[in-house]
């Protein structure tokens, strides 16, 4: 068998079923199902059924209906609104000022949310009319919440960390706590940039925030507190050995409707709102993923990863080579498919690559959420930039333009990342050590 007509008859057959506007994952199947038909003698039909059950049946999976149920909570109750109000006292002194709400408040969201789009939209919702108000530039308030919404992909519990792992088999825990140091990184960069343009633009600064005692610093404070200790709660649990990602999720999921209860915005609308958007994105996610196991086993039975990690193996490649071709492939990439599509349609082929190179899949990890984080900001179809058009009403060129200087803070964020691998291997191979010791 060719292996390289294995390969256009696989991606033709999967364009040709992604440009019918199929869904994402079934397409993955229709990919598989030939793939198994054309190039091996097993039945198609037991295998798909087989490998979706297993995969539909895996643990390490309850986890993300959970977290995305949590972020749901906190995005239809009052919870994300007193965040902002407890943040924005002590941010108002920086430099840069209010802007840095969209940055902390996105950091903060990430932990309790994992996607970028609930994070964009609840912090958008919040901050844009707040920064509008108080006279602050349209492509700043604009651009920085673009590139500091991906922070939901990067931060744990990130959405897209569990899918990776769950597709090579790998600790979600570790992933999380690689994820940890990167995005904190990553945040500190968007707020230097804020605090630079404070500096260079002076003509463009709003006019100075009423002064505040102290005393009324701590009283707005308040509202920050029980989302703080939300996240203090389920992500430390899992830092500290005491639960696992899903009993660390569940936690999520009954202390967010704890608070919301407290707070008086929990209510039967709320609650079912919250439970059916936690649904449909969780049953979207599901069978993208599906359709990826089933694509990773057609792939196995044709030879073909393992075909082409020889074949990148002859070129004699370094690993630090084989990464700038990632990161332009997946950058590619990225501007046709999400983020979570791009890592389970890749994974079957790259993994055997990356291993075969000798990086760390755990590192591998944090790399392809950066730059899966680029492709969000990025036309035609980055999809943070049509969520930012229908919260905003400006043009996609416009809103695009406004991201160019956050998408180069993330390549300089990879950059970093390669010449310092630890950053993202330090937190999980220590707390490993502890936990053994």
């Amino acid at each position: 068998m060719s292996e390289l007509y294995a390969t256009l008859t696989f991606l033709f057959v999967l364009f040709a079923l992604l440009g019918g506007s199929v869904w994402v994952g079934l397409a993955l199947m229709g990919v598989a199902w030939a793939g198994m038909e054309m190039f091996t003698t097993r039945p198609a039909g037991d295998a798909m059924i087989t490998t979706i059950w297993t995969g539909a049946s895996s643990w390490t999976l309850t986890a993300l209906p959970l977290f995305i149920w949590m972020g749901e909570i906190l995005y239809r109750t009052r919870l994300s609104q007193d965040m902002f109000r407890g943040l924005a006292p002590w941010l108002r002194w920086l430099p840069g000022g209010l802007l840095h709400t969209n940055i902390a408040g996105c950091t903060i969201f990430a932990a309790v949310s994992g996607s970028s789009a609930a994070t964009l939209t609840t912090v958008g919702k919040m901050s844009i009319p707040e920064l509008r108000k108080r006279g602050y530039p349209e492509h700043m308030i604009i651009g920085t919440l673009a590139g500091a919404a991906t922070l939901g992909l990067m931060i744990p519990p990130s959405l897209t960390l569990i899918v990776y792992g769950v597709t090579i088999n790998e600790s979600i825990t570790k992933l999380f706590m690689a994820g940890i140091i990167p995005g904190l990184i990553l945040a500190s960069l968007f707020a230097l940039y804020i605090m630079g343009w404070h500096f260079l633009f002076k003509d463009q600064r709003p006019e100075p925030e009423p002064a505040m005692s102290l005393p009324q610093m701590l009283s707005e404070s308040r509202f920050l507190v029980p989302v703080l200790l939300l996240v203090s709660v389920v992500i430390g649990s899992m830092y500290l050995g005491y639960a696992t990602a899903t009993e660390a999720a569940a936690v999520g999921v009954l202390g967010s409707l704890a608070l919301a209860a407290m707070q008086g915005s929990l209510n039967w609308g709320t609650f079912t709102a919250s439970l059916m958007g936690a649904t449909r994105t969780s049953a979207m996610i599901s069978l993208i993923l599906m359709g990826a196991f089933f694509l990773s086993l057609s792939m196995g039975f044709t030879g073909l990863p393992r075909h082409l990690a020889a074949w990148i193996d002859s070129l004699n490649m370094s690993p630090t080579m084989l990464i700038v071709v990632l990161t332009v492939f997946y950058v590619f990439l990225g501007m046709f498919l999400d983020g979570i599509s791009s890592v389970v349609l890749t994974m079957a082929i790259v993994e055997p690559m990356i291993r075969q190179a000798g990086i760390d899949v755990i590192w591998f990890g944090i790399f392809i959420v950066v730059v899966v984080e680029m492709a969000q900001v990025t036309p035609p179809i980055g999809f943070n930039l049509f969520v930012l058009q229908g919260m905003t009403r400006h043009e996609i060129s416009y809103i695009a333009k406004t991201a160019v200087p956050m998408v180069g803070l993330m390549l300089l964020m990879v950059v970093i990342l390669v010449i310092w691998p630890e950053i993202a291997t330090w937190l999980p191979d220590n707390i490993r050590q502890v936990s053994s010791g």
